[in-house]
């Protein structure tokens, strides 16, 4: 029988494209008018969002940053607050009891911890699925000191991320580092000499310029979007840094590798394909880079807005975090719009 390859291949395409086209932005949860009200859906209300993060069983958490508080979404929408008192602080403790300033950075682990980069603090915070948040990196701004209290002082982390045995990786934001955090509670620098630059290089060689979002693959690679370098890298399990996508100039351009453009990146994930999703926060997008390197367009047409529906005909405004479910379905904290978004097929 004989093979019409080209009919095989314009099939391919059109099946892609055909896919391509049946993926939509929805809104998942969120009034967009600012607040904090617990609620279902559309009733809920969030100011400000600025990380996301899926747990094993599709329960949905949110870093409500100017609310200080830690939001957790159900698979049916049910929005509920995990932590946080609402006022700025940096007390310990179970539920509203506990509190935040600013968190920018969030994740889980296997168990159902969430890991927070409490921002303004300069702290690492970890609470249990019962809620009970305790400090377990940093130094508070007060230089009190306690037992959970780091000799290692952080200046306003931003993406954090976990692996498989428990390590948190952590972009040291205004460091300009990337820092491993162990479960017996040691912090070390990965990478970055502390200076803001774009070196790629091992370990201390290399450098950064204000390193948003950070996610770590399950050989624990890790994966940082390089801000105000407008790059996306990759730093090796021993430290070795290099630039997988993106050039120093701001841009929106597709393409492999260094050819394509963003415009300060912010959120980062990977699906369980290796594909990483990028918030661009900066071109109002969601962009996508395959394990070999292409840069596309995700979701979003670059403009402000609230837009629901096809992919490219969706709008976002300030997407700051991003992730993605065991099912492929991506999630984004729209920062201006006070909503979180969803992206699935």
């Amino acid at each position: 029988m004989k093979i019409n390859f080209w009919f095989l291949a314009i099939f391919f395409v059109t099946a892609c494209s055909e896919k391509n086209n049946q993926r939509r932005v929805t809104t998942f949860a969120g009034s967009g008018t600012m607040g904090s009200a617990d609620g279902l859906g559309l009733k809920a209300s969030f100011a400000n969002l600025m990380a996301i993060t899926t747990d094993a069983t599709g329960n949905v958490y949110v870093a409500d940053s100017h609310n200080n508080l830690i939001r957790k979404i159900t698979p049916a929408g049910v929005v509920t607050t995990l932590a946080g008192s609402g006022v700025a602080g940096s007390a310990d403790g179970k539920g509203i009891a506990a509190s935040f300033f600013n968190p920018a950075g969030i994740a889980a682990d296997r168990k159902g911890n969430i890991y927070v980069s409490d921002t303004h603090n300069s702290l690492i915070r970890k609470i249990t699925p019962d809620g009970a948040v305790t400090t377990i990196a940093g130094r508070r701004p007060t230089n009190a000191t306690s037992l959970n209290d780091s000799i290692v002082r952080l200046d306003n982390p931003a993406g954090i991320a976990v692996d498989a045995i428990g390590n948190v990786y952590i972009a040291d934001w205004a460091n300009n580092k990337i820092r491993k955090l162990t479960p017996a509670g040691h912090v070390t620098t990965l990478a970055g000499t502390g200076i803001p630059g774009m070196k790629d290089g091992k370990g201390d060689s290399a450098s950064f310029y204000l390193p948003w979002g950070i996610a770590v693959d399950a050989a624990n690679n890790v994966y940082v979007t390089d801000s105000y370098n407008n790059m996306v890298r990759k730093i090796s399990p021993v430290g070795m840094v290099t630039t997988i996508a993106g050039k120093k100039a701001k841009g929106s351009a597709n393409g492999q590798g260094r050819a394509a453009s963003f415009f300060h990146p912010a959120g980062i994930a990977l699906d369980t394909l290796g594909n990483l999703y990028i918030a661009d926060m900066g071109n109002n997008k969601i962009r996508k880079i395959s394990p070999a390197g292409a840069v596309s367009d995700y979701a979003g047409n670059g403009l402000r807005g609230s837009t629901n529906g096809k992919n490219m005909e969706a709008s976002f405004y300030k997407p700051y975090g991003v992730a993605v479910d065991n099912t492929g379905v991506v999630y984004v904290a729209d920062y201006q719009n006070n909503l979180v978004r969803k992206i699935s097929f």
